[in-house]
């Protein structure tokens, strides 16, 4: 295998001034270390053909893959064609096929083209034309000076698309690479990343392949896995021995692989247990019944939810008594266990959930910010209710709670 030195370069002053993040960046370091491509550089630069053209330049004298993002759009700041240009006195010639899909676009959309968009079809004379399946302006590939120039559309999806198709392909036989290399994720919840790796610290030291590599998200802990050989058959047979082995120490937390979601299980043992869930929120204000019925599907087995925000609405709408607030306040575990019992019984559902807390930033009822309880009542008699401290703001706050509900839902119907 070549050792090779990439580069990228990301073209757009959105970039520099923090209005959409540069995801491109990390994304594509991410693919290319997976074939044993070293990145040595990140640059942003902004719509400017002078700055654009001395990053061109650096990145020239330094590295041999370049990968471009940005700047191949219709307007007159998308610059990445012109800068390339002055350093290499390329010609740029309009790319037929481009410019009849471009035409077409605006055909089937019944609206008038205007002539800036011609500009998306332009490339290089003599340069390998990315065809872009979900978007207007195409790649390309480019050899200049012994070195590789790749031009990708900023937009990520259709960055994505391109790198996926054709310029993953190519740089495998640039640098002699093609053996296969597939990745899967693991999903853990109830378990922090320290705890994880702990749990599997002789698993992880004794791995080659497929690596394993713990990572934290916003809302999991997860483990990808990393085989590689020239066999896809043996690619997967090394997947599934690893994740059997690290299942065997740590499955009670393992709730799904890859895009598969804590809802999106939920919903699918809800409708295995033919079971309803019905909610009832206070300080999370319908964020956990929004979690629900995103999922597609969800309407068979989510009868719905009440937000009883405001005390009068926990009294008059989901029948809390006036004398248990009195009593016990609304920040209790009696009030959340009638709060699931009562939303379950209206709303006709075999489960019912319920959270209730402070969200911050001042007291409520003499309880401190972060004080919350959650309730699950099921139509079997089992009933239950847990208490939490948690740390953070007051949308923290609120997002650790609806988290913590589904964490404590999916375990209650997993069993």
């Amino acid at each position: 295998m070549k050792n090779v030195k990439a580069e990228f370069i990301a073209v757009g002053t959105e970039l520099l001034l923090g209005q959409i993040a540069n995801t491109n960046a990390q994304w594509l370091s991410q693919q290319l270390a997976r074939y044993g491509i070293n990145v040595y550089n990140h640059t942003v630069v902004g719509d400017n053909l002078y700055r654009v053209e001395d990053a061109f330049s650096e990145a020239q004298s330094r590295a041999d893959i370049i990968i471009v993002t940005g700047g191949l759009g219709p307007t007159e700041d998308d610059l990445t064609r012109e800068a390339f240009q002055q350093i290499s006195d390329l010609e740029i010639m309009e790319h037929t096929p481009s410019m009849n899909k471009i035409e077409a676009f605006f055909e089937k959309q019944k609206s008038t083209m205007t002539p800036n968009n011609r500009r998306q079809a332009r490339v290089f004379k003599g340069s390998e034309v990315l065809d872009n399946t979900v978007g207007m302006a195409p790649g390309m590939i480019v050899k200049y000076e012994q070195k590789t120039w790749i031009f990708l559309p900023g937009v990520p999806r259709e960055m994505k698309q391109l790198v996926k198709s054709d310029v993953i392909p190519y740089l495998q036989k640039l640098t002699g690479n093609e053996e296969i290399i597939k990745s899967t994720i693991l999903k853990f919840t109830g378990i922090g990343e320290s705890s994880l790796e702990h749990e599997l610290s002789d698993i992880i030291q004794a791995q080659s392949n497929p690596t394993i590599a713990p990572l934290a998200q916003d809302d999991s802990v997860v483990i990808r896995l990393t085989a590689k050989d020239r066999s896809k058959e043996k690619v997967d047979e090394l997947l599934k021995g690893t994740k059997q082995e690290i299942l065997a120490k740590v499955g009670s937390y393992f709730y799904g692989v890859d895009d598969q979601t804590i809802e999106s299980q939920i919903v699918a043992l809800l409708k295995k247990e033919n079971k309803h869930i019905a909610v009832a929120e206070s300080l999370t204000g319908g964020m956990l019944t929004d979690k629900l019925i995103s999922v597609e599907g969800a309407s068979s087995v989510c009868h719905g939810g009440i937000v009883c925000y405001d005390t009068t609405v926990k009294q008059d709408l989901l029948g809390v008594s006036k004398e248990l607030i009195q009593n016990k306040g609304t920040i209790s575990e009696e009030c959340a266990l009638v709060m699931a019992e009562n939303v379950r019984e209206k709303l006709n559902a075999s489960i019912g959930i319920s959270c209730t807390g402070v969200a911050g930033p001042d007291e409520v009822e003499g309880k401190s910010a972060g004080l919350v309880y959650i309730a699950i009542c099921d139509d079997t008699g089992e009933k239950f209710v847990e208490k939490f401290n948690f740390q953070g703001n007051r949308n923290s706050i609120r997002r650790r709670t609806t988290l913590k509900s589904l964490e404590i839902l999916f375990k209650h119907l997993k069993g």
